[in-house]
């Protein structure tokens, strides 16, 4: 067998390991049975399913229908920009709120993409921090600072 999509094939691969990670992680949690779950029912399954989606995902890389493409170099910018905007969002969610700091995290976190414009991030920065307030804040009724602490 011959990897004819070689992106599939490594994205196969990290959903089973990840799934298997997962799946084996939740063992240590009580499983409980379909009708009383416990805490560790969910993950197992979450799991499992995420490693026959990887497997599929790595089976059909190496059919011969499958797309010939190759992996491209490693964009270190892009996870660095992601994961430093995520960092900086828990770092000022206490100082600036909620409110600017997923807006800080959207706007910041646009910029590692090859199609940066400002009108669509700006708009994704928006609609988030409003989903935000109306599933967290107002949905779940989760408790976190709204504004920054030194307009309180």
């Amino acid at each position: 067998m011959q990897i004819k999509n070689k992106q599939d094939f490594w994205s196969g691969v990290m959903f089973v390991v990840v799934g298997a990670a997962f799946a084996l992680g939740a063992t240590s949690y009580s499983m409980g049975t379909a009708a009383r779950m416990g805490p560790g029912y969910f993950p197992f399954w979450l799991g499992v399913c995420l490693s026959l989606l990887g497997a599929v995902v790595t089976l059909n890389s190496m059919s011969p229908k499958a797309e010939n493409t190759e992996v491209e170099k490693f964009n270190w910018k892009v996870v660095v920009v992601i994961i430093g905007a995520v960092v900086l969002c828990g770092l000022t969610l206490n100082t600036l709120g909620v409110y600017a700091s997923i807006f800080l995290l959207v706007l910041i976190s646009s910029f590692a993409s090859h199609e940066f414009s400002w009108p669509v991030a700006l708009g994704a920065a928006v609609f988030l921090v409003l989903f935000v307030w109306l599933a967290f804040i107002k949905g779940l009724g989760l408790v976190f600072p709204l504004w920054p602490s030194f307009l309180a």
